[in-house]
């Protein structure tokens, strides 16, 4: 009965933590640039865009170019919102024994 009683209580524990863990992605934000910076999305780490900022000389004819770039800096942000995401699981599942491979739904 001591070790159910540990278990529930390591449940709500980690209950709390993965509440906080969303709430802090849900307030993150990421960058990603592209073109030198020529193009920069922003993301909030539910992977929802928030902001695109294009430098005016891309606006040409050859929309194509625009296109990639704009494609290219969403990639790197959302990259970047997972590297945070993973990093911040890390921290907060750290000690836990969790089965190798085994990653929280965000």
């Amino acid at each position: 009965m001591k070790d159910l009683m540990g278990m529930m209580k390591a449940a709500q524990e980690m209950k709390g933590r993965m509440e906080e863990f969303q709430n802090k992605v849900a307030e993150m934000t990421v960058e990603g640039r592209s073109g030198g910076g020529l193009v920069v999305v922003t993301l909030n780490g539910k992977g929802e865009m928030k902001g695109l900022k294009i430098d005016p000389s891309l606006v040409s004819d050859d929309v194509s170019v625009l296109e990639d770039l704009i494609l290219a800096a969403h990639n790197d942000a959302k990259g970047k919102a997972e590297y945070e995401m993973n990093a911040k699981m890390q921290e907060m599942t750290a000690g836990l024994p969790l089965p190798p491979g085994m990653k929280f739904p965000f």
